[in-house]
């Protein structure tokens, strides 16, 4: 009996691999027919460069007589992008069958060269869904890297996420939390920073890393009668074990780790189950001193983090800095 439970399983994982390569070979099937489309129409267009408006012209004509026969996947904005894919990937033999046309039209808007391509490799490298390769992207994962001294340890926070262990593999530093809308000018307190992110809270969970999900704001704590409140609280599923959050708009202090600390060990003796990992802990903050950080906690410190946060994103000639320093490294690495 064994072996015929055995032998139903084997076909059925050989019934799911062949549908799984199935619907992968009509994919990319679909994907090189809007490829020739848009090669097609991009050479129409050209041939007429002294039509004034011509592309427009031709998108909404083929729009208007295919759209009635073969339905909205050929509306004039999904003709637009036929083209638009065409323009972007001009050689049908650098097209690949392990990324989806939905995958391509996420790519496409990408108008930087090397960050369209580093999200290709890393697509297919890690197997991202759709939903996993725009978190990636709206989480600012390329900006992330080219500003990172630890550049390893940002890629590893997308890769292996059911076997993450080390906070630091998930957690970022520094945060980018330019869709709070914060103003540079304007002085602001922890509690409209809070708010903010609560705000946007969808948002900050993408910024803050994988696996986090909201539990609870301005969580009271009673001690010997004395009370306490902590800023931000969350679970991570990946580490399985709490999160804290506490806020500070100014440079860190020692003091401001002891704090934290002490929410970190209260939440590890009166709200850990057994099952879960120690809590962690992130002192996010405006400012922190490295060294100062390092000398206020054990050396064997796992658990409290302190990340400081970002309002703005970095320039483009920031970026353009960071990308010729990675270039230059390279080619000194390679002499």
């Amino acid at each position: 009996m064994l072996t015929n439970q055995t032998l139903l399983s084997d076909i059925r994982t050989i019934i799911s691999n062949a549908k799984e390569k199935a619907i992968r070979s009509v994919d990319h099937e679909r994907t090189l027919m809007y490829w020739h489309i848009g090669r097609r129409i991009f050479e129409e267009e050209q041939a007429g460069l002294d039509r004034a408006n011509y592309g427009n012209y031709l998108t909404t004509f083929i729009a208007e007589q295919l759209e009635p026969e073969y339905g909205s996947g050929f509306s004039k904005r999904q003709v637009e992008l036929f083209r638009q894919f065409y323009r972007t990937f001009p050689i049908a033999n650098t097209l690949y069958s392990q990324l989806s046309w939905s995958q391509y039209k996420i790519l496409i808007r990408i108008d930087n060269q090397h960050k369209r391509e580093f999200y290709i490799v890393e697509t297919m490298k890690n197997n991202w869904t759709v939903r996993q390769l725009e978190r990636q992207i709206h989480s600012n994962l390329w900006e992330h890297l080219l500003l990172s001294n630890d550049k390893e340890n940002i890629l590893s926070i997308t890769r292996d996420e059911e076997h993450l262990s080390d906070a630091k593999q998930i957690i970022k530093d520094p945060m980018y939390l330019e869709f709070l809308g914060l103003h540079r000018e304007a002085s602001y307190y922890e509690k409209d920073l809070e708010q903010a992110i609560i705000t946007h809270l969808q948002d900050f969970l993408l910024e803050l890393g994988n696996g986090f999900a909201f539990v609870a704001r301005q969580k009271r704590l009673h001690i010997e009668g004395d009370e306490f409140f902590i800023d931000l609280v969350f679970y991570n599923r990946l580490l399985r074990c709490f999160v804290i959050v506490e806020i500070k708009s100014s440079k860190l202090t020692h003091q401001d780790l002891g704090q934290l600390q002490m929410y970190v060990n209260y939440y590890d003796r009166f709200e850990k189950k057994d099952f879960e990992n120690p809590t962690i802990g992130i002192l996010l903050c405006a400012e922190k001193n490295n060294a100062v950080v390092k000398i206020s906690l054990p050396e064997n410190n796992k658990t409290i983090i302190a990340s400081e946060y970002k309002l703005y994103l970095p320039t483009e000639k920031q970026l353009i800095e960071e990308v010729n320093k990675e270039i230059e490294k390279r080619e000194n690495e390679l002499v």
